[in-house]
């Protein structure tokens, strides 16, 4: 099943006045169970892309189909509530709240999403202890180490049960040992729930572990 199209998709932005084109004319589409790198030298429009990935911004031109359905046709609420209820993201900083420990951290898109504490709790328990972390439940995320703030950002990210996992350089602010622990987790979770995947890294390792490459240069996509 085709979950995103892209056909010739532009995306630009202004910067002191002046338009710059960070995608220019995209197409490519992502399937169910999909793992897709996306690499490519900085400032190519990886982060734009996966941004669009992920309904947190609108192309300027050209088309992008959400299950079929244009992107603009929907509703700033629509987007919002599929962002919320399909996608979870991961971060190169992973914009954990430091007061609150792990478990805390994992609940609140639940929590946010209304879904009942307990079941909250629940489901945020399983997941922590799914990516490692069932003796940190209780340590304020800002006494683990960075290994551990990212898994703990990865359960976070899939405590709603997302379709779709993004993630910009997951491994990029980590050491080569807590960076390899990372990329095994996010390999194993999508062999084991099947999860559609786009990952942007500079990791060579990890983008070669990956089922399918996109290279952007100047905005342009090449499929391997």
């Amino acid at each position: 099943m085709c979950l995103l199209r892209f056909t010739d998709v532009v995306k630009l932005y202004v910067s002191d006045g002046q338009p710059v084109r960070a995608l220019d004319g995209v197409s490519l589409q992502l399937s169910a169970g999909d793992f897709v790198a996306l690499v490519g030298p900085s400032g190519c429009g990886k982060s734009t892309l996966l941004h669009l990935c992920g309904a947190m911004d609108r192309p300027t031109g050209g088309r992008l189909e959400i299950e079929g359905i244009p992107i603009a046709d929907l509703r700033e609420d629509r987007l919002t509530r599929l962002r919320r209820e399909r996608v979870g993201f991961v971060f190169q900083f992973h914009y954990l709240l430091p007061e609150f420990d792990a478990l805390e951290n994992v609940m609140m898109p639940a929590l946010i999403a209304r879904v009942p504490k307990s079941k909250a709790r629940e489901d945020a328990e399983a997941i922590l202890v799914r990516v490692g972390l069932q003796h940190r439940l209780r340590h304020r995320v800002s006494t683990l180490s960075g290994g551990e703030q990212q898994r703990v950002a990865v359960a976070r990210a899939l405590v709603l049960k997302p379709e779709v996992l993004l993630a910009d350089e997951p491994t990029g602010n980590l050491d080569p040992h807590s960076g390899s622990q990372v990329q095994e987790l996010l390999l194993d979770l999508n062999r084991e729930q099947g999860l559609t995947s786009v990952i942007v890294t500079h990791n060579l390792d990890l983008a070669q572990a990956l089922t399918r490459q996109i290279t952007l240069v100047d905005g342009k996509a090449m499929i391997v």
